[in-house]
């Protein structure tokens, strides 16, 4: 559990609670455990992602799969006990918020991992294998397989912080929803752009496996053109918070430009 939870990664999920929680005055314990769950979640969801019966790899940020590092039984159990253990965080009684408010942030996480979220995406997503999907049902995919969970950590932001702040909880959420697809579409090119070395984990995955992405659908450029669409789309559901987004709008074109 803890080599796939602290081997490495970007902790994007973690930071968004964190940066929109702190915007919208969630207490700093809340946050901990909000930003925590849903690490435990992400990191789960990338232990069985790299199983055999899944996408079969042998690498996850730079370092061997989890599978490859222990075994196969050992992977699985640690995937299950990240699971559960996200929804201990956030169900412990010392959050300092109110119980129906904190109900809330259990479901939200809940949907988003499951068979409406991300869960139901990675099924999507194995049932295309080897299928030419349309750019309306790679959308579908993506939204629920990576965008799920980066919606729900940053409605989990939300959900902590003061009253005044659920008045924009729709603003945020639409926020994460273009954030997260527009990350999914500049994994599909990094895919196709970067090293192995570079990425931490092995490229051309996606083609090898004779997946859809949106650099397969649309080509390179108009892959990057619709990436901009998407960041800007971004932007403009932050413009309408009457809060100080400068930290997630410096963050969202960090993400949107990365090389892995």
């Amino acid at each position: 559990m803890r080599y796939a939870l602290v081997l490495g990664g970007k902790r994007v999920r973690p930071f968004l609670t964190y940066a929109v929680g702190s915007i919208c005055g969630a207490p700093s314990k809340a946050l901990n455990h909000a930003a925590a769950a849903v690490e435990c979640i992400h990191a789960y969801s990338l232990i069985h992602d790299d199983l055999p019966a899944m996408d079969d790899d042998d690498l996850r940020r730079g370092q061997p799969t989890c599978h490859r590092a222990f075994d196969e039984a050992t992977a699985i159990l640690a995937g299950d006990a990240l699971q559960t253990l996200a929804f201990e965080l956030l169900s412990d009684e010392q959050l300092e918020l109110p119980a129906a408010r904190q109900l809330q942030m259990l479901q939200v996480l809940s949907r988003a991992s499951g068979g409406r979220g991300m869960c139901g995406g990675q099924a999507l997503d194995l049932a295309a294998t080897g299928k030419q999907l349309t750019e309306a049902q790679l959308s579908q995919v993506h939204q629920l397989k990576t965008g799920a969970l980066i919606q729900a950590a940053v409605q989990l932001g939300v959900l902590a912080g003061h009253d005044e702040a659920q008045l924009y909880f729709d603003d945020f959420s639409e926020f994460a929803g273009w954030l997260g697809l527009a990350f999914q579409v500049q994994d599909d090119i990094l895919d196709v752009t970067s090293s192995t070395e570079t990425l931490g984990k092995t490229n051309g995955k996606d083609e090898a496996a004779n997946k859809s992405t949106y650099v397969q659908l649309l080509g390179l450029e108009q892959a990057q053109v619709k990436l901009a669409q998407l960041h800007q789309k971004a932007l403009q559901a932050l413009q309408r918070i009457p809060y100080n987004t400068q930290l997630l709008e410096n963050f969202a074109e960090q993400l949107l430009n990365r090389d892995h």
